[in-house]
Parts: C-alpha cells; structure tokens; sequence
C-alpha cells in the first residue's frame, strides 16, 4: 500500500509516492460500516483506511481545473496499475477507464476528477496548493472514493461480473466530459450505471436517493444588444437599450413562468448584466448572461425554440439589435426505478437501514445525465455533514466534509455494483 505526499512536484515531474513506512503515522478515520462484510471487504479498508484518506488529502491539495487533469489521470492510471489492472486514458489525455472482474455482465461506477476556479479558505493543513483552483465541490472525494472501491473489488478472490471504473474529466465545463467518455466507449457493454456526489446538507452515514429527476437540465444563455447609441435626452432618436435589457431582464422569466409548466421546475436567473458608463448616454452595446434550469426532460428538449420566439416577440419593439446565443448544457439526471432499488439495497448492505434517505430534486446540473441517455442508472447524495456546525455548501471557498464520509462512499458503491451484477 502506498501513501502520497502533498507535495505537487517531484524530480521525475510526477506526483511523488512514498511506500508507506509507519501505520501510525498516517491519518485515520472511524469506518461506519466495518464488520457488515463482505469480509475481504471488511479486511481491505482495515488494512488501507490511512491510505485512503492520505489518498483523498493529497488530491484535495493538487487540484486540476476542467480538461487539465493530466497530472490526476496520471496518479490513478499509477495507482491502479500497482493492483494488476490495465486502465486506459481517455483520447484527450485526462479520464481513464478500468474494468475489474471477468464475466459478460458489467456494471459501471463514475467518479468526476476536476476542481473548481476557486481559491480555497478553509485553512486546512492539506489546502489547495494551487492558487485559485480548490476542490469545493467534492470532487475529490469521489475521485478517491471510486479508486478505493476499485482496488478493493481488486482484491476480492471473485467476483460476480465486470465493474467498470469511469474516471470522468470536465463535470464543471458545459456540456460536460461525459460526452468524451461516452465517445471514447465508457458505455460499451454496460447494463448500468451508478454514481454518487457529495451533499452537505446530508449527515455523514446517510445516503439520499430518489426515483426519477434529481438534478435539472442547465443550459446558459447569453444575449448581446447593440444599439445606434444617444443621448439620454432624445431617447426617441434612438434605440435605448437599457430599457430593451430592462425589459429582457423582467419580461422573458415572467414570459417563460405562462408558457411552461409550473411542475418542471423551470427557472431562469440572470447572473450578469453590463452596458454603458455615461449617466446621459444611451450605450451602444449591452451584454446579458444566465442560467436556464429545468426538471422536466420534454420541456428541456423544447426550450431553445422557444426561448428565442420570446426573446424576439420582446426585441422586436423596442428596435434594438440583438445576438441569441443558446448554449445548450446536460439533461436533468432521471433515476430509473429498478436502479434506484438497486442501489437503495446496495446502501442497505454496506450501511444498514437507517443510512437510507431521501432528497428533493436539485436545480443545479449534473452531466451524469448523459450516461443516463444510454444505459439506465441511478445517481444518490453522499452525506458529509458531521451532524454538528455549519453546513458548508458546495461551490464555496469554504467547503470541506466529514473523511467518514469516504469509507461509506467506498461500500456503497462496492455493494451497489455487487448487488447489481447479483440481480
């Protein structure tokens, strides 16, 4: 077993790894689930729980933003070789794919690999050590979570099928690196998929799971406006664009609350506005940029015609020239219902009944989506709140979660993917 330093360099430009000298020197945690087996299972994580977190803490402080995660693939493409397996990076060089077991039936775990533009503040010993890049979303964790449960299903004297590692790049980037994995035939074979993300809001032990959406589509959408430009006191010379932001602004969300169903879920927030700098001068450009969210798949696939028919039903007025740039982002996450038991058993075996919670559907996007276009699955909330103190959310600079938090992830996700090639 090998421990990792923190330190982002060494001579021959890789990650350094240090073999493991002293057991008592390594950070431990309290693994939840020990003695619920199976026993070369129970055994593993015994023998490697000072790894593991090593592992995680050593990620957490080197982190790689979208498509950059060279250095990452490398150290688990390392790690993973050392247990006798054959992982294969992806076309672009980040993201890898392994397969462990043998059999015609395969199952397949995900894990993202990328880090946030954030710039950490959490003042922990093990920090990000790049500035402005940080781990604030989990990311880390379940990079960590997916290789340890890869290399303990490794270590079982058999095993019931294949289980397909997918260590994906480029979660954080629109539309996402799952569309590179698939390309690159992570699905191929596959009967199903699972996937887990770490949720603050959920007490460390606990698993939320949820049948049908549980993340919603994303798309951005951004408008530029041009105006012959004036002055403040003849706006009627001109076209104001101001007013035409205004009334973009205020008039396409309340436009789009009549035109799609209140049940979906359907959203839009503006997160960026700009034009001008003059007081008494109607500007010539104007720039208008959001978000779109909805939880409804067959309102998703409609959206982009018909936010542009709203969008020139409110222009053509106004006589201001515009530029509609809808970026297309991930499909909400739909859990299957077969899956999803699946997977509710399989966190009913590694943790026992009161680990099984529920959650609400989320705004925010998930590119797992993607694979869910494919091949059924199931998608869950990995708790990693301590119980007690503030609920750091993700996508803060100060986000950090409970390291029990690893071991649960790991059975669960070794007892979901024998459950499932055991159904």
């Amino acid at each position: 077993m090998t421990v990792l330093d923190s330190r982002v360099d060494s001579p021959d430009g890789d990650p350094e790894v240090l073999v493991n000298g002293t057991a008592a020197t390594m950070p431990v945690v309290d693994d939840i689930g020990a003695g619920r087996g199976p026993s070369w299972l129970d055994g593993w994580l015994s023998a490697s729980i000072g790894d593991i977190v090593s592992w995680y803490r050593h990620i957490h402080a080197n982190p790689e933003l979208s498509r950059q995660e060279f250095r990452t693939t490398q150290l688990l493409a390392t790690m993973l070789h050392s247990a006798g397996l054959q992982p294969v990076i992806g076309p672009t060089g980040t993201g890898l794919i392994c397969e462990v077991g043998t059999g015609d039936r395969c199952v397949a775990l995900r894990a993202d690999i990328d880090a946030l533009p954030l710039q950490e503040s959490t003042g922990l010993p093990f920090s990000s050590t790049v500035d402005g890049v940080a781990h604030s979303c989990g990311h880390d964790a379940h990079t960590t979570i997916l290789l340890a449960a890869g290399l303990a299903l490794a270590s079982a004297p058999e095993l019931p099928g294949r289980v397909r590692l997918i260590f994906q790049p480029a979660e954080e980037t629109m539309p996402g690196g799952a569309l590179d994995m698939i390309d690159a035939g992570a699905l191929n074979g596959v009967e199903r998929i699972f996937g887990l993300h770490c949720d603050p809001r959920v007490e460390v032990g606990r698993i939320g799971t949820r049948v049908g959406a549980i993340t919603s589509a994303t798309d951005l959408l951004e408008l530029r406006l041009t105006s012959p430009g004036g002055h403040t006191s003849r706006p009627h010379l001109t076209a104001d664009l101001v007013h035409a932001l205004g009334t973009l602004i205020t008039g396409l969300p309340a436009l789009l609350s009549r035109r799609v169903d209140p049940r979906s879920g359907t959203v839009l927030v503006w997160g960026a506005v700009h034009a001008g700098e003059a007081p008494n001068a109607v500007p010539e450009e104007g720039l208008l940029r959001g978000t779109l969210r909805t939880g409804d798949h067959d309102v998703w696939e409609d959206m982009e015609p018909l936010v542009a028919g709203l969008v020139q039903s409110l222009m053509t007025p106004l006589g201001v020239g515009y530029e509609l740039h809808h970026r297309r982002g991930v499909p909400p996450v739909v859990n299957d219902s077969e899956s999803t038991a699946i997977l509710r058993a399989g966190i009913e075996s590694a943790l026992g009944s009161d680990a099984l919670a529920g959650t609400k559907q989320s705004s925010g996007g998930e590119d797992f989506g993607w694979y869910l276009e494919h091949v059924p699955g199931s998608f869950a909330r990995l708790g990693v709140w301590p119980g007690d103190g503030v609920m750091r959310d993700l996508h803060q600079p100060t986000f950090q979660l409970d390291e029990r938090a690893l071991l649960t992830g790991i059975r669960v996700m070794v007892h979901t993917a024998l459950t499932a090639l055991a159904s």
